[in-house]
């Protein structure tokens, strides 16, 4: 008498109903995106705000920047409306251009020399861990999923999609 052997079988492709089951939640995956996006924009412009923006007019200033006041300001402005409409989804791909421009900006002026990563432990001591400068992964990072959000779109519970349904 023989006793039937059970088996695991490892399909090399995914059967229909799993590919199914994957878009049906892959319409919601903007999301996160776009609340840690524009969440971490705004929590850029307040904190500048916050600090006084002529401190980081002098920090633009010191940096080489032209009319630093100027830029200050208008990257204030940039994080704080763009990262609204990243939020909520309003004209992403219209937002994500000025707001990729703050990033590059930042890339190019004060992360790159720090290398990629944005942990640097550089010593620890009685008072805990000492963390060097960021470098521009976190930027990049940021890059990323602005570009997915405007390649795939910002997806539901989003203005923008709102007014697709509303044409």
């Amino acid at each position: 008498m023989s006793v039937p052997v059970p088996t695991l079988a490892f399909p090399s492709t995914r059967h229909d109903s799993d590919s199914r089951g994957a878009a049906r939640f892959a319409r919601w995956a903007p999301i996160p995106l776009r609340l840690i996006v524009g969440l971490g924009f705004i929590e850029h412009g307040v904190l500048k705000l916050q600090r006084g923006p002529e401190v980081f007019a002098a920090a633009l200033q010191a940096l080489g920047t032209p009319f630093p006041h100027f830029a200050a300001w208008a990257t204030i402005a940039t994080e704080l409306l763009g990262g609204l409409a990243i939020l909520v989804g309003a004209f992403v791909w219209l937002a994500s251009v000025p707001l990729a421009v703050v990033m590059l900006t930042a890339i190019a002026t004060v992360h790159w020399q720090f290398g990629f990563s944005s942990v640097k432990l550089l010593a620890v001591t009685a008072a805990g861990p000492q963390f060097g400068k960021p470098g521009y992964e976190v930027a990049v990072l940021y890059l990323a999923c602005l570009l997915a959000l405007v390649v795939g779109g910002p997806g539901p519970w989003s203005v923008d999609d709102l007014r697709d349904q509303l044409k």
